[in-house]
């Protein structure tokens, strides 16, 4: 396994868009975010990595305010989320791997609720509204119920209802998952364009070929810690692997084994 910090990385003076400090986290004994420190530049395009139970979702859980840490701090700008929570709340986008949406609602209304709760005005709501479902790919489904939708839609609208405020941090946890092909390149380039604006996205994603084509920085958690920070290719290259999946494999010191079971190759005749 690997533990260390990029040699290469360079110090902004500009303030952290995202950051944490010794954040812990724990479910009665077990300790699920292990004295988490964490700084993501501004304009990042972040993957947060690890296996299943790593501390991802806890981790961002508490940076945007969803789950009080048990021991330290987290923030947004200058914002400390649980100090100054409503200031936190106004400059991020959270997309959670398990969302509740207003079923009742249709996806228009879903989007004018959720601009309306930021303040934006009716016409700058519907525009906004209108450009998002387009691009979506999901006009033809404005007028439907969201309790209607499939769970590549409602992932669809639950994503533009995040963004539609343009949220100085979007936060993304899984947002592929359950996605078909082309839905998924939709959201790539609406995610892509978003942080060439300026934007900061962190996302938790298992898609490693995702991570590669759209991560400017990748964060790698094991057991509760992050344990390394680089670049794609700086990652490739300490690992000496030739893809991404090898190289988060070699990072999170996962063994695959020989993947046999004696038993399924043997001939029941």
């Amino acid at each position: 396994m690997i533990s260390e910090t990029s040699d290469d990385a360079v110090p902004t003076s500009k303030p952290s868009a995202v950051w944490a400090r010794g954040l812990v986290r724990k479910f009665g004994k077990d300790t699920a975010v292990d004295d988490l420190d964490i700084d993501i530049a501004p304009g990042e395009f972040y993957g947060l990595l690890g296996q299943n139970g790593a501390g991802k979702t806890t981790t961002i859980k508490m940076i945007v305010g969803l789950l009080r840490p048990t021991k330290g701090t987290a923030g947004i700008g200058e914002h400390e989320t649980w100090k100054d929570p409503i200031a936190v709340k106004r400059r991020i986008g959270v997309l959670p791997e398990e969302f509740n949406l207003y079923e009742r609602l249709t996806g228009a209304e879903l989007l004018d609720f959720a601009a309306g709760m930021h303040g934006l005005d009716r016409v700058e709501t519907i525009e906004r509204r209108n450009e998002l479902l387009d691009l979506l790919d999901l006009s033809d489904a404005a007028t439907k119920l969201v309790g209607d939708y499939s769970r590549g839609m409602r992932k669809k609208v639950a994503l533009a209802a995040s963004i539609i405020h343009r949220p100085d941090v979007l936060f993304l946890d899984e947002p592929f998952e359950g996605v078909d092909p082309v839905s998924a390149r939709l959201i790539q380039r609406l995610l892509m364009r978003y942080t060439e604006s300026g934007a900061t996205i962190v996302f938790s994603a298992h898609e490693m070929h995702l991570v590669e084509r759209l991560c400017t920085k990748v964060g790698i958690m094991v057991n509760g810690r992050l344990e390394i920070e680089d670049t794609v290719e700086g990652l490739r290259a300490k690992t000496g692997t030739a893809t991404f999946d090898d190289a988060f494999i070699e990072a999170v010191g996962g063994d695959i084994g020989s993947g046999e079971i004696e038993w399924l190759h043997n001939s029941s005749n």
